[in-house]
């Protein structure tokens, strides 16, 4: 099934969901509205505290998750729908729950600047599907979104407070008639989330992102939440109805597709990474040893001595495949499925046929190793015991990659042989590749060597 005809089924299959969905909550509504006393309103200051407070953390998370996605790919849309839920959640903390947990009656301009709030939050959420391309600087336009908002909460508030009791009762009473100036706001409110469905709905067409898909599905529950208020006087700032709930579920399914979708970018990202750790890894070993076959191979065109180039054509053959079989470890692992110490194991093979050195691999089959520290672990593992065969003069190596009790995992190499000072020999280079190796995983590193006592060195890997 070729991509395009996949796309199409998802948004046909979505399309008839919401579609079911939309027939389902407007029947509802409808209900609701013919038989008034099934729209029932219960006064419940402590529920309807917590719910709030529910709605404005799920608020933060969805803008957390879809700010990090903004760092990873940067795209505009991303960086809207972050501030959209983070003006939202801030607004819904600073202006209803804040006044309301200090035991304090909500007051008009509060209670406003929490609707408006709201209501510009919406609106950046609104536009946010309308939206393309990408950001050249991801922190100046993160950091410039949040100045903005801030700025332009301060002015809503220093405006409203300076308005005061002049502003129309937010919640009135049994006898009183919402105003109009609410019903207003809601039904703006009701127009915003309708343009957010269609818009993040166009966008699961066109693109097939998942998120999109659970974007529009929260804009309808919470679009339906805004026609209940809108037909609904609110009789107080106390009281609990079938909107607030509709609400907490949006939060809900909003929270799922932003997971969701923060977990797909991380893992494009961390691929992407992996890829190009693979193509430096290629460049810094393989092509460097069949630069050498064919330095030695035009040698042996020129007339020099077979005896004296052969060997080292023989050698830098060797290595060039032992970096190939390497380069397919690295592969495999960037995908996520690498055998990691069926490779270990072929290597340490390749490097005791002499019979020269012995070496005892042990790799705990309960640890678990990220692509990129196999690679690294690989490296040094190779590195570690190169040194041991070249300078060590050692009969016996051992490698042991575990995890101990409290969790820690590590790498450990040790051998037998001669041992050295470790003050005079701290600064080689290979010490320090190894130590460069460990730092980029975030390891930490140890080497200790004593004459006459063997060498050790260990790698305890990030928690």
């Amino acid at each position: 099934m070729s991509a395009d005809r996949e796309r199409r089924d998802d948004f046909n299959a979505w399309l008839g969901g919401e579609i079911l969905l939309i027939g389902l909550l407007g029947a509802t509504l409808a209900l609701f509205l013919v038989y008034q006393d099934l729209h029932t309103s219960y006064d419940l200051p402590r529920l309807r505290l917590v719910l709030q407070t529910a709605m404005a953390l799920a608020g933060g998370l969805v803008a957390l998750l879809a700010g990090v996605r903004f760092s990873v790919e940067r795209r505009r849309l991303d960086l809207l729908l972050c501030m959209g839920f983070l003006v939202q959640g801030v607004s819904s903390l600073v202006f209803l729950i804040g006044p309301t947990l200090s035991g304090k009656p909500l007051q008009r301009p509060e209670a406003w600047s929490g609707m408006i709030g709201g209501l510009l939050g919406l609106s950046l959420i609104a536009i946010a599907p309308f939206m393309s391309g990408r950001t050249k600087s991801r922190e100046r336009a993160l950091g410039n979104a949040v100045l903005s908002a801030g700025m332009v909460l301060f002015i809503v508030w220093t405006f409203l407070s300076s308005a005061g009791n002049s502003l129309p009762q937010l919640s009135p009473s049994h006898s009183e008639q919402q105003p109009f100036q609410l019903t207003a706001a809601l039904a703006t409110q009701a127009l915003l989330n309708l343009v957010a469905v269609v818009g993040f709905g166009n966008r699961f067409r066109r693109n097939g992102e998942d998120m999109d898909r659970w974007l529009a599905l929260g804009a309808t529950l919470t679009l339906f939440a805004s026609l209940h208020l809108v037909f609904t006087p609110l009789l107080a700032n106390s009281y609990v109805s079938q909107g607030d709930f509709l609400r907490m579920l949006s939060y809900g399914v909003l929270l799922v597709g932003a997971w969701r979708a923060i977990r797909f970018a991380e893992f494009g990202r961390a691929v992407a990474e992996e890829r190009a750790r693979v193509a430096r890894e290629i460049h810094d070993g393989l092509a460097q040893y069949l630069f050498a076959v064919s330095t030695h191979a035009s040698m042996l065109e020129s007339g020099a001595p077979p005896d004296e180039v052969i060997p080292k054509l023989k050698n830098a053959a060797t290595a060039a495949q032992q970096e190939a079989r390497f380069a397919i470890l690295a592969l495999s692992s960037a995908s996520g499925n690498a055998p990691f110490d069926a490779a270990l194991r072929r290597y340490v093979e390749f490097l005791t046929a002499d019979g020269q050195l012995e070496v005892d691999v042990e790799i705990d089959r309960v640890i678990r190793l990220a692509p990129d520290e196999q690679i690294e672990i690989f490296r040094i593992v190779q590195e570690g015991l190169a040194n041991v065969r070249k300078h060590a003069n050692a009969r016996r190596a051992e490698v042991t990659i575990g995890q101990r009790p409290f969790g820690e995992r590590f790498v450990t190499i040790r051998d037998d042989g001669e041992g050295f000072d470790g003050d005079v020999t701290d600064g080689g280079q290979g010490l320090k590749n190894m130590r460069a190796r460990a730092e980029s995983i975030e390891g930490g590193f140890t080497f200790v060597s004593k004459r006459g006592y063997g060498t050790a060195l260990e790698v305890v890997l990030r928690t």
